[in-house]
């Protein structure tokens, strides 16, 4: 399931009608975080307690599902966390530069709207949620229940909780626009071994390259 290929690959909105908006919309994602805004932005809350349920290798990413009782609080509205998923390199860019991992945190509220976090990881110290995920990560096409194992979603943030922020998209097609993306602004750190074991549990890069940020506005 490569959804993403090198240069030359035909356009995604030429693969299916569905997708159009992956080619004609104005708001798509990732995009390089540069040039941005100081804004007076209420601190995000986040209200997680449950642990992860199962991990699954979907062909396209690693993907951990939660259950509700998990959820983000943004500008007095409620989203629920949905599941969190990793690219390898990452998506988003700062300045320029791409890190080796990125983390989402996807989120919905009650009519479907989405918000989602992301996270930006480096190579420094093991991150102790991958660790208790280990080194047997699941192959394509395979999952693993995680029930009675300690994964809360808190574990994925970083300690600091500033962030960038923009309206943006799904990274995949259909390529949905209306995501409100929250980009932390602090990397997490993670061992080259566990990077590389993800890397190779997905078995492609899975990084949509990077979309124009035309008329957008990104707010620190």
């Amino acid at each position: 399931m490569v959804l993403f290929r090198a240069a030359g690959a035909p356009a995604l909105g030429t693969l299916s009608p569905e997708f159009a908006t992956c080619d004609s919309g104005k708001n798509q994602s990732p995009v390089d975080l540069t040039g941005m805004i100081e804004g007076d932005q209420p601190a995000p809350q986040f209200h997680y307690a449950e642990s992860g349920e199962t991990l699954v290798n979907n062909g396209h990413t690693l993907k951990i599902t939660y259950p509700e009782g998990n959820a983000l609080t943004l500008d007095g509205r409620r989203y629920a966390l949905k599941q969190v998923h990793f690219h390898t390199p990452s998506e988003y860019t700062i300045d320029g530069q791409r890190y080796p991992m990125e983390g989402h945190l996807v989120h919905a509220d009650g009519r479907g709207n989405l918000a989602v976090v992301g996270v930006l990881f480096e190579e420094g110290q093991p991150h102790e949620a991958l660790a208790t995920l280990g080194k047997e990560l699941p192959a394509q096409g395979e999952q693993r229940d995680l029930i009675g194992e300690s994964l809360s979603p808190m574990a994925w943030l970083p300690t600091q909780r500033e962030h960038y922020r923009l309206n943006g998209s799904l990274t995949t097609p259909p390529c949905t626009e209306g995501v409100r993306w929250l980009v932390m602004k602090a990397p997490v750190s993670a061992s080259s071994s566990q990077i590389d074991a993800v890397r190779e549990a997905i078995g492609h890069a899975n990084n949509r390259p990077l979309q124009s940020v035309n008329a957008r506005l990104i707010v620190e």
